[in-house]
């Protein structure tokens, strides 16, 4: 039976249904249109208890997810969303042990969530041109303790990969059909290309690219999510739903052999 303890984050959901990250501190309040909660009243109590703001708003102070975690990470630059990373994590096959190439380390969400896939025993080498996200990508991984799982490296992957013999190489980049040579030298055999990419040019590319580099099984996908509005009698899908975001490439690493040709 696992307590809150100070210093732990818990993820509050409201009566509302609004979903809040807080770092539990004695001798502080956390205030909301909901009202607020004293954090001392918090420490001690089993994870999924509920708790009463001062108004009487119910909450559920809940253990959050790695999901939950990154989904509070500063948007520095455009994520990758839940419903698109679940896709790219099954279609990569990444696991415990897997040893992985991003291309594009950005806000960090899907880093991070690639490190609590590979730990304990694997690594994701995550490449971008900009310093700064790769010193903002430290911390959020250090406050996570995934840290050690990746290697953050400030270089462009469309000239360059140092890696060879990986698992996956997972591109969110502008111009990945660049990165398409470079990813084939890097991947084993048989390994997985992934690019995530917001316009169908950018797809065309890519899928023309990896053509001309002996790639096998190419497939593109876009995925929609809508949620129900659930109401005895009443019961229909949201007006408003997540569309578009972004289409998923993916594509295997084959050998092109003398005989072949």
């Amino acid at each position: 039976m696992r307590t809150v303890r100070e210093g732990d984050k818990i993820l509050f959901i409201t009566q509302k249904g609004k979903k809040y990250l807080v770092s539990v501190k004695r001798g502080e309040k956390f205030h909301t249109s909901e009202g607020y909660l004293d954090l001392d009243d918090v420490i001690g109590k089993r994870y999924g208890s509920r708790v009463r703001t001062n108004i009487g708003s119910i909450w559920i102070a809940s253990e959050p997810t790695i999901l939950d975690h990154v989904l509070n990470f500063p948007r520095i630059t455009q994520i990758v969303y839940p419903k698109d990373l679940g896709y790219i994590i099954l279609m990569s096959g990444v696991r415990c042990g897997s040893r992985v190439v991003e291309g594009g380390t950005g806000a960090a969400v899907l880093t991070t969530i690639l490190a609590y896939y590979v730990a304990p025993h694997g690594k994701v080498y995550s490449y971008d041109i900009n310093e700064e996200y790769l010193k903002n990508a430290e911390k959020r991984l250090e406050s996570l303790g995934l840290r050690s799982f990746v290697e953050l490296k400030h270089g462009d992957l469309t000239k360059r990969i140092d890696e060879r013999e990986v698992d996956a190489v997972i591109l969110d980049i502008p111009t990945p059909w660049l990165a398409v040579k470079t990813s084939y030298d890097a991947l084993k055999d048989s390994g997985i290309f992934i690019s995530i990419s917001p316009t169908i040019e950018q797809v065309i590319e890519t899928v023309e690219a990896l053509k001309e580099n002996s790639f096998a099984d190419i497939s593109t996908v876009e995925i929609l999510l809508r949620n129900m509005r659930i109401k005895r009698g009443m019961t229909r899908p949201e007006h408003l739903m997540h569309a578009h975001t972004v289409y998923i490439t993916t594509a295997r690493k084959s050998v092109v052999n003398s005989s072949d040709q």
